[in-house]
């Protein structure tokens, strides 16, 4: 008897603030048929954290890149751009590979007729993509990512000719002022479009959009989160919680301080949390 090998989903190394994307999107995959054995963490890093220093990156992707191969896996689907394009550009060139990628909304989308009929649950929200221009030409998520929310019972898709610079907001955040005015230019084309609902593509976006929806009176998900939704899958977003908490220590909990450690919440949390809204 031929053995079935799973497939990997690979979230990187960069969970710790949307471990709940990462989650719905596993369960979602086994919903629509895909077997994908979930992958993450630090030691199946792409090496991007570490650019700044290519020996490191290349020995953590070149690491990554053997465990996939001795695997026998048929396939990668990757979650993170910064990893999905390192898999391609760097781990891929010096490596051999011996398995296909895609990146999730492209898994879904092949499955998109298992997905249509999980979609039950109506969801009213007129919503607006955060679309970006760098990633689009190896992944057409622009395109499916709208498609597969429009399969949703009401939900109406705002298309609108903006798309931002960079390939997701960690790009523009380094810049003085871009990701200000990538912000200023999505409200603006949610208001020309009448919607009321910010759909971010990735988790670096994610966390740039959420500050928003305090101030400016629009809802902010990820677009799993929706999916998630349409399908009856509870879900907690405790990041965007927290960020658009008065008061982010309270809403964290002294039981979840005291067990990350008060010092720790304190250096490394709350200066993400707290930090101005650009907007």
């Amino acid at each position: 008897m031929t053995e079935v090998r799973k497939s990997v989903f690979w979230y990187g190394c960069n969970m710790t603030r949307h471990g709940e994307i990462i989650r719905l999107s596993e369960r979602i995959l086994q919903a629509v048929g895909v077997e994908a054995a979930p992958v993450g963490g630090p030691s199946a890093c792409c090496g991007s954290p570490k650019e700044s220093t290519p020996r490191i990156a290349e020995g953590m992707g070149d690491r990554t890149m053997k465990t996939f191969n001795a695997s026998g896996t048929p396939r990668v689907i990757t979650w993170c751009p910064s990893c999905h394009m390192n898999l391609d550009d760097f781990m891929g060139q010096t490596n051999d590979r011996n398995f296909d990628s895609r990146h999730l909304c492209e898994a879904l989308h092949e499955q998109r007729d298992r997905l249509a009929p999980l979609l039950t649950q109506t969801v009213e929200a007129r919503f607006f993509v955060d679309r970006h221009v760098g990633f689009h030409g190896r992944v057409p998520v622009n395109d499916i990512i709208p498609q597969l929310l429009s399969m949703i019972p009401g939900a109406t898709f705002a298309d609108h000719s903006f798309r931002a610079p960079s390939y997701m907001c960690f790009g523009l955040a380094p810049i003085p002022g871009a990701l200000a005015d990538a912000q200023r230019a999505t409200l603006a084309a949610m208001r020309e479009t009448g919607a009321d609902t910010l759909v971010t593509i990735f988790h670096s976006c994610h966390r740039e959009m959420i500050g928003l929806e305090r101030d400016h009176g629009i809802r902010v998900v990820n677009w799993v989160h929706l999916l998630a939704e349409a399908m009856g899958i509870p879900y907690e977003d405790e990041y965007k919680a927290w960020r658009n908490a008065g008061d982010p220590l309270a809403a964290i909990g002294p039981e979840r301080v005291a067990a990350a450690g008060e010092v720790a919440v304190q250096k490394l949390v709350l200066p993400e949390l707290t930090r101005p809204r650009l907007v």
